[in-house]
């Protein structure tokens, strides 16, 4: 059996294999003779390859490995680079850190993190601090619209990505639909910055906002304008929600997402909860009939939940509907309509039951816009205004009707 003792024994894969403690010890190093501060280390059932190094006044010794794992050689070529690190200023182990650094933010992903960010938010939709439809999009434009990231790490995303994107978004959905993806995109890397993921700065500062400078959104349509919509639309989930939302006013996502439970088709009666709505304040709404026609064809699919749509949220294939109905007016009427959106029908419909009389705090309570329930008003006023806002719904439902089967 070889002696620890014997030095001068040159270092070959067999004999570190072999070498046990000496007796009396539980803790021994057994040095290289051909390469100072190289050796193997010896504890009770494990030997392991060590290097020994000083870094200006601190001296460090670092493991290498398991002698059955590793091979002399290899262990000693790592020593000699280490070795001529500390010879040439550099710290070994400084460099060992940032390689690890690198590795570790190359495993966080976009899509790793974004789903970290989600399953956060959705933590803040339970407690009742975030709106389900501010989740929804945020899903959405994470998970979809940001496809391009998901396999880069986070920490490497560039300004120019996060430009390139928007720029393919514009041209795919539209400048709302990229401003709104961008809006995501920097909630979720101000948040990487706050958890400490290796995110230095925010990539989407700096970048163009795709609605900047576009006027205000004010867009009315015409007697032709709602006919044609109306018309062109299809029996489908899309086409219903269009046109129950020209019949309610409601928000887009609040058709979209329409529950079974919102709704009281033999009462006439829409209650949607206050998660659901953008300004936190329920909304019930008495039904006009023709919206309660259109409810009725609706037919429940197994034990979904929503109306509309494939998700558990309801209807989201927005754009895609939207520019069908759009080339579907244009192939139709030979002509484009002007460049409309969904909530230009809910500014419509307000725009309407003014000129037909509506008193404005009726008006705006079909909104569901505060109105002068707001402030020193609601203190004093409880009247919830449902035959006002009731018999408002039936006027506007009556002139809708007269537009969309006229001839003109």
């Amino acid at each position: 059996m070889l002696r620890i003792s014997d030095d001068r024994t040159r270092f070959t894969d067999t004999f570190v294999r072999k070498l046990t403690v000496p007796a009396g010890k539980t803790d021994h190093i057994q040095w290289d003779p051909d390469l100072p501060g190289f050796g193997v280390r010896l504890r009770p059932g494990k030997a392991s390859y060590v290097v020994q190094y000083r870094v200006g006044l601190e001296q460090r010794r670092k493991s290498l490995g398991d002698v059955r794992k590793v091979t002399v050689e290899d262990a000693r070529t790592i020593a000699r680079r280490r070795f001529a690190q500390v010879e040439l200023g550099i710290d070994p182990d400084e460099e060992e850190a940032q390689r690890r650094a690198d590795q570790e933010a190359n495993a966080r992903t976009f899509e790793k993190l974004a789903e970290l960010y989600l399953a956060a938010q959705d933590a803040r939709l339970q407690d009742g601090t975030l709106r389900r439809n501010t989740y929804i999009a945020e899903e959405r434009y994470l998970r979809r619209h940001c496809a391009p990231l998901q396999r880069k790490p986070v920490a490497k995303i560039t300004f120019e990505d996060v430009a390139a994107l928007l720029r393919d978004l514009i041209k795919a959905h539209g400048p709302t639909s990229a401003a709104r993806a961008r809006g995501a995109l920097s909630s979720f890397f101000a948040w990487c910055m706050r958890q400490g993921f290796g995110v230095k700065a925010n990539p989407t500062i700096g970048t163009d906002n795709p609605v900047y400078g576009k006027p205000p959104r004010d867009r009315v349509l015409t007697d032709a304008e709602i006919r044609c919509i109306w018309n062109h639309c299809l029996d489908d989930d899309f086409g219903k929600i269009v046109r129950l939302l020209m019949l309610t006013a409601c928000r887009r996502d609040e058709i979209g997402g329409l529950r079974w439970s919102e709704i009281d088709a033999d009462q006439g009666k829409l209650a949607i909860p206050k998660e659901r709505i953008k300004s936190r304040r329920p909304h019930e709404l008495t039904l006009p009939a023709t919206a309660i026609e259109i409810v009725r064809t609706v037919r429940r699919r197994n034990s979904r939940e929503t109306l509309f749509g494939g998700g558990a949220n309801g209807f989201n294939a927005w754009s895609y509907y939207s520019l069908t109905l759009n080339a579907r007016i244009a192939a139709a009427e030979g002509k484009p309509l002007a460049p409309w959106r969904l909530h230009d029908l809910r500014r419509t419909v307000r725009t309407r039951l003014g000129k037909l009389g509506v008193l404005p705090h009726v008006a705006e309570m079909v909104l569901n816009h505060a109105g002068h329930k707001a402030g020193i008003g609601g203190v004093y006023d409880h009247h919830d205004y449902e035959p006002e806002i009731a018999e408002a719904l039936r006027k506007w439902e009556a002139h809708l009707i007269e537009i969309v089967t006229s001839d003109r």
